[in-house]
């Protein structure tokens, strides 16, 4: 069975075939995807190869792991699953919102905070 592997820290500059090219070096690589921002098309520098053989893909995450591509030190692991995506906004209970501050307009009364008693 093949292997998931995470790359971070990748250069803009990469591309699926650079990508391809240098893990294909280990063994077979069954596909590329190098994760794009939806809304610029741009690298969001980071990417995933998925390996045939689960052996070579190892040997591919020890060899690469801080390797430099294109002048940066790339991050090789075995790719997580990804955690199954909840409804809204993350951020738990309450909203986040930490207090509106309207529940403490009385204490400011007026003063100024100047005044001697």
């Amino acid at each position: 069975m093949g292997k998931k592997i995470y790359v971070g820290n990748l250069p803009f500059s990469a591309t699926q075939e650079s990508l391809s090219e240098m893990f294909s070096q280990f063994g077979a690589v069954s596909s590329t995807k190098i994760i794009t921002d939806r809304d610029t098309g741009r690298s969001k520098g980071f990417g995933f190869v998925e390996m045939t053989d689960s052996a070579e893909a190892d040997a591919a995450i020890e060899k690469l792991h801080g390797t430099d591509m294109g002048g940066r030190n790339l991050t090789v692991n075995e790719a997580k699953p990804m955690e199954p995506r909840t409804g809204g906004f993350g951020g738990g209970g309450g909203g986040g919102r930490g207090g509106d501050r309207g529940d403490r307009g009385g204490d400011r009364g007026g003063f100024g905070g100047n005044k001697r008693w």
